[in-house]
């Protein structure tokens, strides 16, 4: 492992950023305090940047050389709406606020990376620092491509990373091809006629519908879709009634579906809507079926993933850079990979050990109130950042 030695030294006065960036989160699109810190800390260094992209991201932009060659890296700036559970110092001040996810984290590896480039810049080309927004939910990956991101920063590939609890300090995890599943949402309201509970002939209950449709959804799953192809559909809210002695008029079901590829969600998009009003005409209520896309699946791309893992087995050892199981998680990373080729992988955030005074004893699983990051990461993830940009800037071809 190569580690930087100014980047080592640097090691504290990043921590001291993360820390201080995890007491005071702010959800996607608010992240004013966030930006202005990342802006006026880069601006610090020297580094020029640029405000506004997906309304609150920040563009770092380091240049060396005469070549028009550029590389784009990205940190995530949001929290989660979580009440933190731990009491260190360093806590979330915002009640039903944290970094339960280590964006904070994230933003620290790319900082410590940003302040090398400050006074180190052993490349030729260009590279674009990414801070962005609205990562949990929002699409703030979307929405700076909306304002003209590549346009304006044109770039020849993207990359990104995520902490991983439970993969050993010092290890990397990635693979071609889908990582994190497609992310949707669906909402149906079955409307049926209220009545006397002791009485039911006298209605149309929405709620035994709501079962019966909720049962047959998972035939979806097993019936209808081939049974290599990975699929989740998870009804998560069953809403209705306001007393245990009436029929209600209506009763809402809503949940996620993730999907690998878009023939998959097609398809259970479309037996959804069937079965839904399917139930629902068997049954004599009306059906009102929504459903939305949010972010498409991360689908990594061959040439650059095979870079990155090459250049990982040289930064760490093969040992250390295993094999991405994918998972039914998502990430607008996503968004990034349907307009360039790029990589996003995982490191290693270790499994309990860096948590010191002040975390309780439990899990230290990514949206979970006790989550911490491991600053243990910092000056690794920077150094990697670092050497990632100088490989891909000084190679012929990729």
């Amino acid at each position: 492992m190569r580690l930087l030695e100014q980047i080592l030294a640097d090691a504290p006065v990043i921590q001291d950023l993360r820390r201080n960036m995890h007491a005071h989160p702010e959800l996607g699109f608010q992240e004013d305090w966030t930006s202005h810190l990342v802006a006026t800390t880069l601006a610090g260094w020297g580094i020029p940047v640029q405000l506004g992209l997906g309304r609150t991201g920040v563009i770092g932009i380091v240049k060396n050389g005469s070549s028009d060659r550029a590389i784009g890296i990205r940190a995530d700036m949001d929290a989660l709406p979580i009440t933190e559970q731990n009491d260190f110092s360093y806590r979330s001040v915002t009640p039903g606020k944290m970094h339960a996810c280590g964006h904070d984290g994230h933003m620290a590896m790319l900082l410590a990376a940003a302040k090398h480039f400050s006074t180190h810049r052993n490349f030729d080309g260009t590279v674009y620092l990414i801070f962005q927004p609205a990562e949990e939910g929002g699409g703030g990956a979307r929405e700076m491509i909306k304002d003209g991101l590549f346009e304006r920063f044109p770039m020849e590939a993207i990359f990104g990373i995520h902490n991983w609890p439970g993969l050993g300090t010092g290890q990397f995890a990635l693979r071609s091809g889908p990582v994190f599943a497609s992310t949707n949402d669906f909402k149906i309201t079955i409307r049926g006629k209220g009545a006397h509970a002791a009485l039911p002939h006298n209605g149309i209950d929405p709620v035994t519908i709501a079962c019966q449709m909720v049962q047959a959804f998972q035939t979806i799953i097993t019936r209808n879709k081939r049974p290599i192809d990975p699929a989740v559909i998870t009804v998560s809210m069953i809403h209705g009634g306001e007393a245990n002695n009436v029929i209600p008029e209506f009763c809402e079901i809503r949940g996620t579906v993730r999907t690998f590829t878009m023939e998959v969600l097609d398809l259970i998009e479309r037996r959804m809507q069937q079965v839904a009003e399917a139930t629902c005409q068997a049954f004599e209520a009306r059906c009102e079926f929504e459903f939305r896309r949010n972010y498409p699946s991360t689908v990594n791309h061959s040439r650059e993933t095979k870079f990155v893992r090459n250049f990982l087995n040289g930064f760490v050892g093969e040992r250390n850079v295993l094999d991405f199981e994918p998972t039914m998680g998502g990430e607008d990373f996503s968004f990034y990979l349907l307009e360039r080729p790029g990589c996003y992988f995982l490191i290693g955030n270790g499994d309990r050990a860096h948590r010191a005074v002040g975390h309780e004893d439990r899990p230290c699983m990514l949206h979970n109130p006790n989550y911490d990051f491991n600053d243990e990461l910092i000056p690794l993830g920077g150094s990697m950042w670092v050497r990632l940009v100088e490989a891909w800037l000084s190679a012929d071809s990729v």
